[in-house]
């Protein structure tokens, strides 16, 4: 299955919310959605999900167009919606019916999801009753009793220790491997960097990165390389690169233990390379290409805005 999201725009009476946003989602994958508090992620999700409608733009499954009614779709919220005083069993069963899923087959589905999240001994309890990261996991299986085809997911990982969070990778990958369009939004970056191949990144309603997480990093790092001198600090460092070789190299930032520098326009790694060598007060420890974090894209590309 191919999701794909054309053109959607979306205001709120005057103010603009989303500005025209296209991204694809495919069967398989995991897809990050990414973007800061307000930036348009979760009205996308809304309009998706058939909550809000869209003021121009399509949706497509297939080719098609997307009718939510008609597919399953599993939605993970970050703001947990679940009765506490409720019967675990009974309200995800309660759930799945509402999805047209049968009586039979939402306890079937309701029991396999929470015996394999570990909380099946939970079934007949007050969801109030259990710790966070049990309810978490509940939840989880909310999700997936009616067996969607999409899911997504919205700050899963929120309040789970390392065990649980284990659990919910391992469920996660399963998802992926067993063909599901997965949709995949947290701030957490480094469960987006395990779990996706490809990441959208919108800001102010606009999309600012769009593709394949492994070539966005080849991307980002071109031209741009980190390194170490074995006796300086790295506020030595950028002193001496600001001062000797601006005209090969602009300092732009830090990691935990190197500079990173970016070339100038016309300069190539091995001429940068050959002066350096030629430099007799550089005793260079480390240099290599810079390889960005998504946290670093992240913070690049809408960090800059108060």
């Amino acid at each position: 299955m191919k999701l794909e999201i054309r053109d959607i725009t979306k205001s709120f009476g005057e103010k603009e919310i989303l500005k025209g946003i296209s991204f694809s989602a495919e069967s398989g994958k995991a897809l990050g959605l990414l973007g800061r508090n307000g930036a348009g992620k979760t009205t996308t999700i809304r309009i998706l999900m058939d909550v809000f409608h869209a003021n121009s733009g399509e949706i497509l499954l297939d080719g098609k167009k997307f009718e939510p009614r008609k597919v399953q779709i599993g939605y993970l919220p970050e703001e947990r919606g679940l009765y506490p005083k409720r019967v675990i069993l009974e309200q995800m069963v309660y759930l799945a019916r509402l999805r047209g899923v049968s009586k039979a087959e939402a306890v079937e589905n309701s029991r396999k999801w929470l015996n394999r999240l570990d909380v099946i001994q939970y079934e007949k309890s007050l969801l109030e009753t259990l710790s966070k990261g049990n309810q978490q996991k509940v939840q989880l299986a909310s999700t997936l009793v009616c067996n969607p085809k999409i899911v997504i997911l919205d700050e899963p990982f929120s309040g789970l220790d390392p065990v649980n969070s284990q659990i919910l990778q391992e469920v996660v990958k399963e998802l992926i491997a067993d063909g599901r369009i997965v949709i995949f939004s947290s701030h957490q970056m480094s469960y987006v960097e395990e779990f996706c191949e490809d990441v959208v990144m919108i800001n102010q309603g606009e999309v600012v990165l769009n593709g394949n997480l492994v070539q966005i990093k080849k991307e980002f790092g071109r031209n741009q390389l980190v390194i170490s001198d074995v006796k300086r600090t790295q506020a030595d460092m950028e002193k001496l690169l600001a001062e000797k070789l601006s005209e090969y190299v602009e300092v732009t930032g830090r990691t935990k233990e190197d500079v990173i520098v970016k070339l100038s326009a016309g300069v190539s790694r091995n001429q940068f390379l050959q002066r350096l060598a030629s430099m007799e007060d550089i005793e260079v420890e480390h240099y290599e290409t810079y390889k960005p974090s998504l946290n670093d894209i992240f913070v690049a590309k809408v960090g800059e805005e108060s």
